[in-house]
C-alpha cells in the first residue's frame, strides 16, 4: 500500500466524503465460485476472495475472512466445516485448573494459522491500492470458546484464577498472530470479542480490555492499527473499549452508535453498524437503502464514522441488497460532506 496505517486514518478524518469498509468476504467467496470450506482451508482461496470483494465493490479496505474457530482449533477444539457456512467449534478442550495448567500455547503458525496468515501475504500482493485489515479473535472469546461460552461465564465467578490463566495464553497466541499478520503485509487487524458483549463493564474491563491493550501496546503504530470489534450489548461498555487504546472500534447493531459516538474522541474511527442478518441478508434493497441513508444521516457530523455492517456479511446475502448499500453510500455522499 502506498499509504500507512495512520496515514489512512488521518485521510480518513479528513475526507470530505463518506467511506466503508464492510465485512464481506462472504460475497467475494461467492464471486469465485468456491465454497466456504475451501476459502477457510486454502490460503489462495482465500486471497482470491478478498481481491474479488475489493475489485468488485468501492471498498475503502480489503478485509479477511472472520473465522473465529482457528486459534481454537489450533489449541486442540474441534471443528465442524460446511461447504456453505463458517466453521465452528464443537466442545471445549479445557474444564478446571488443571486442564488450563496443561494447556499449551500453540505455534502461531501451525494448521490453518500459517495457512491463514499465507492468505494475508497472498492478499497484499492482490491488493496494493488500498488497506488490508487482517482478522483474528479476541481474548475473551477465545477463552470462551475453549472453556465453552456458558461454563466460562459461570468461571468468570468461582472461578476466575483459572480464566485469568487462560486469558494469558489466548493473549500469547493472540498476540504472535497479531505479528505474523503485520509481518505478512496487513496494515490492520479486526479483533472480533463478541463474548465481551456478554460481560459487565468491570468484567469487560478485567477479562478482555486488559488484554486487549497488551496487544495494542505491543503491536499498534503508524504502520498497524487495531480495530476492535465487538457485537453484542457495547452501550455500557464504549468507555472500557476506548480505554484499550486500539485506534478503531467496530460495534454490532445492537450498540446505539450516535450514543457511542459521543464517549468516543474524535481521533478514534468508529465502525457499524448495519444487521447484517437481519437487514442486509434478510432484508429487501428497499429496506437496505433506507436504513444505511438513516444511520449515515444520524451520524453526518462526525468524521471518525465509517460505514460498516454490524459482523461478517453472511453467506447468501443477496446481490442486490449489498448494491443497495453502496448505492446508499453514494446518494448520500452526493448530497454534500459531513457538517
Amino acid at each position: 500500500m502506498s499509504l500507512n496505517a495512520a496515514e489512512w486514518k488521518r485521510r480518513i478524518l479528513s475526507s470530505p466524503r463518506r467511506l466503508t469498509m464492510p465485512v464481506m468476504t462472504q460475497p467475494g467467496i461467492a464471486l469465485t465460485g468456491h465454497t466456504v470450506r475451501e476459502a477457510v482451508s486454502r490460503a489462495d482461496v482465500h486471497a482470491e476472495a478478498v481481491a474479488a470483494v475489493a475489485k468488485n465493490f468501492p471498498v475503502a479496505a480489503a478485509t479477511t475472512i472472520m473465522d473465529l474457530s482457528v486459534e481454537a482449533e489450533a489449541f486442540g477444539a474441534p471443528v465442524r466445516f460446511a461447504d456453505d457456512e463458517v466453521p465452528t467449534v464443537l466442545f471445549r478442550v479445557v474444564q478446571d485448573e488443571a486442564s488450563v495448567r496443561a494447556l499449551r500455547v500453540p505455534d502461531a503458525r501451525a494448521g490453518r494459522l500459517g495457512q491463514r496468515r499465507e492468505a494475508v501475504r497472498l492478499s497484499r500482493a492482490h491488493v496494493a491500492d488500498r488497506p488490508l485489515v487482517a482478522g483474528c479473535i479476541g481474548p475473551i472469546s477465545l477463552a470462551a470458546r475453549l472453556f465453552d461460552v456458558s461454563e466460562a461465564m459461570m468461571a468468570l465467578y468461582d472461578q476466575p484464577e483459572v480464566m485469568l490463566d487462560l486469558l494469558e495464553k489466548s493473549t500469547a497466541l493472540l498476540t504472535e498472530c497479531c505479528r505474523d499478520f503485520k509481518s505478512a503485509g496487513a496494515d490492520a487487524v479486526l479483533m472480533a470479542e463478541p463474548v465481551a458483549g456478554m460481560l459487565s463493564p468491570d468484567q469487560c474491563e478485567m477479562f478482555s480490555s486488559d488484554f486487549v491493550r497488551r496487544i495494542v501496546r505491543e503491536l499498534q503504530d503508524d504502520n498497524f492499527l487495531v480495530i476492535l470489534h465487538n457485537c453484542g450489548e457495547t452501550d455500557s461498555l464504549v468507555g472500557s473499549m476506548v480505554g484499550t487504546g486500539a485506534g478503531g472500534l467496530h460495534f454490532g447493531n445492537r450498540c446505539t452508535i450516535t450514543e457511542a459516538l459521543q464517549m468516543i474522541p474524535e481521533d478514534v474511527l468508529v465502525f457499524g453498524n448495519i444487521d447484517p442478518a437481519g437487514t442486509l441478508k434478510m432484508g429487501s434493497p428497499e429496506l437496505v437503502r433506507r436504513q444505511t441513508l438513516a444511520l449515515l444521516e444520524s451520524v453526518r457530523r462526525h468524521r471518525n464514522f465509517i460505514l460498516s455492517s454490524g459482523c461478517d456479511i453472511p453467506p447468501g446475502t443477496p446481490p442486490a441488497n449489498l448494491d443497495a448499500f453502496f448505492g446508499a453510500l453514494a446518494e448520500f455522499n452526493s448530497h454534500g460532506s459531513p457538517d
